[in-house]
């Protein structure tokens, strides 16, 4: 049968093992799954097999700054505990420096890049760590960003990675400008750079919603345009960075604080580990019973 990319994406997330072995397995198997992890557990391929299910939304971000590339990651693991790990940190530092080098697309292509463009493939270094490890262990995502010379990134890890901010100023060469502004964006967690970047539609969207507000509230028609425009002042402020205040000194915005230095800000990236993701619900104390009694 048609071997479809989708079922070679079903074989490897059951097994940890590379695309290429999950379609040699489904093309021995005639396309059965189970026959085809069977397969690769005989080759002694599949290493991950008994992790690939469990949850992983625990892990850290890590950003990696080479010249005028700087590319942020996030990797998951199960516990906490793996976090503190000198072969997960060093697993983070491999990762990204092979992915400020090589820029890939996406996390499809990184994994099957070589790392160092020889040896061995990011998935297969990620599965030898699950073995060493005994986690399920995953890179989730990443963004690469460029500067020119005159520009400055800002890297900032939070709790040690548990949340990472890579933002990228234009017009100043000071890291430190950009520190502050990552700082800024990991305690506020804002969702635009600037007003221009909220959509038309969604400022529409929540005018009706702050024109309904205002008209239950009983205002007469003739004053609720203006309430509406000056509520839509606070709804900016809650997802546009430079309309915020500066956590570091909320007397002025960050717009204030970045003109102030000659700079602008053209983007950031906020990472927080997990976020979306299925989180587990066991009780720790019963988790660390079941594992002695076994």
């Amino acid at each position: 049968m048609a071997i479809t990319a989708q079922m070679v994406k079903e074989l490897r997330e059951k097994t940890g093992a590379g695309m290429m072995d999950c379609k040699k397995a489904l093309q021995q198997t005639d396309g059965n799954i189970d026959q085809a992890i069977d397969y690769l557990r005989e080759k002694g391929i599949a290493k991950a097999a008994k992790k690939a299910d469990r949850i992983a939304a625990e892990g850290l971000t890590h950003i990696e700054v080479d010249n005028n590339t700087a590319a942020i990651l996030e990797v998951n693991c199960e516990t906490d505990f793996v976090t503190k790990n000198d072969q997960f940190k060093n697993l983070l530092t491999q990762l990204g420096q092979h992915i400020v080098k090589e820029k890939p697309a996406t996390v499809e292509e990184a994994l099957q890049q070589k790392l160092n463009g020889e040896g061995e493939t990011l998935e297969s270094i990620i599965n030898t760590a699950v073995s060493k490890i005994g986690e399920k262990i995953s890179l989730r995502r990443f963004a690469v960003v460029e500067k020119t010379d005159n520009d400055a990134f800002g890297a900032y890890l939070h709790m040690g990675g548990r949340i990472g901010v890579l933002s990228l100023l234009e017009g100043t060469t000071d890291e430190q400008v950009g520190k502050d502004v990552s700082m800024h964006v990991a305690a506020v967690n804002p969702r635009y750079v600037s007003r221009d970047a909220v959509s038309e539609e969604e400022v529409n969207r929540e005018r009706e919603v702050l024109k309904t507000q205002a008209l239950n509230e009983g205002k007469p028609e003739n004053i609720v345009e203006k309430m509406v425009e000056g509520r839509l002042g606070k709804f900016f402020e809650e997802i546009v960075l430079l309309e915020q205040s500066f956590v570091k000194d909320p007397d002025q915005k960050v717009k204030k604080y970045v003109a102030d230095k000659g700079a602008a800000v053209k983007s950031f990236v906020r990472y927080e580990v997990g976020e979306g993701m299925e989180k587990r619900e066991e009780n720790f104390a019963d988790e660390v019973m079941s594992q002695i009694k076994k």
